[in-house]
């Protein structure tokens, strides 16, 4: 990253408008003088950019950490169907944010924003192979040998393979929680591949990406920040098991 436009550097971090930028250049300094107009040239990485009297520091992408409730849809904008977007507060909110990945509009649990493209390629590419685990209820009993042909590979009722996926019985019974871990994303992956088996999804949360557990604290429809070291967990081998579930019977 070089040098950038004063006006573009406030856009950038949703602070001011370009126009805004014009109108408050008097309250504006770069290295304790004055700014010269909008289009001064400012390094964000070792410029020191005040705007009346408060330091302005710069973050070229951001994170979050959402956990969705179910009704809302994992994209920018829909004509239908209110989006995750619309579940940013506005002091985390950035015109560029997207979900990296998707999930569908009735699956709760944790999404992940963000404007970082390589960021979100890198942790949706089948080659990073990045987990995503979730937690599952069932209308009818998981037999072992339906964990088996989980971990083999399903083919599904049109034919698509899907690679192995690791399940395990978190509470048994007619209506049996399973946690099922997956290195793909295909379209209704786990409603199809249980449809195979003869079970039907009554409920559905994604509850870790890579090693990142989404955080117990937050409500539905609630988001946060996401820290530095926890995106290195997205990337690391995630944990053996997962936190307890909190799903309905």
């Amino acid at each position: 990253m070089g040098t950038m436009r004063l006006d573009r550097f406030f856009s950038s971090q949703e602070i001011l408008s370009r126009s805004e930028v014009r109108a408050s250049l008097a309250g504006i300094q770069v290295n304790g003088l004055p700014a010269r107009s909008p289009e001064q040239k400012v390094d964000p990485r070792s410029d020191r950019i005040t705007l009346r009297g408060e330091p302005v520091g710069y973050q070229p992408f951001v994170y979050l950490m959402l956990n969705k409730p179910a009704g809302y849809v994992s994209s920018t904008e829909d004509g239908r169907s209110p989006t995750v977007l619309e579940l940013v507060p506005p002091e985390l909110f950035r015109r560029d944010l997207f979900p990296a990945g998707r999930l569908d509009k009735d699956t709760v649990g944790f999404v992940l924003l963000t404007n970082d493209g390589a960021f979100a390629h890198r942790i949706l590419s089948p080659k990073s192979h990045v987990p995503k685990t979730y937690h599952v209820r069932l209308d009818a009993p998981l037999t072992e040998e339906g964990i088996r042909r989980l971990a083999e590979g399903i083919t599904l009722a049109d034919g698509t393979l899907c690679q192995g996926a690791e399940a395990r019985m978190l509470e048994d019974g007619r209506t049996p929680l399973v946690e099922i871990i997956l290195r793909e994303g295909k379209y209704h992956q786990i409603k199809r591949m249980f449809g195979v088996l003869g079970a039907g999804v009554l409920w559905l949360k994604r509850v870790r990406i890579g090693g990142l557990f989404l955080d117990e604290t937050l409500s539905e429809g609630r988001c946060r920040a996401i820290l530095h070291k926890e995106l290195e967990e997205i990337l690391l081998n995630y944990p053996a098991t997962a936190f307890d579930p909190k799903a309905p019977d």
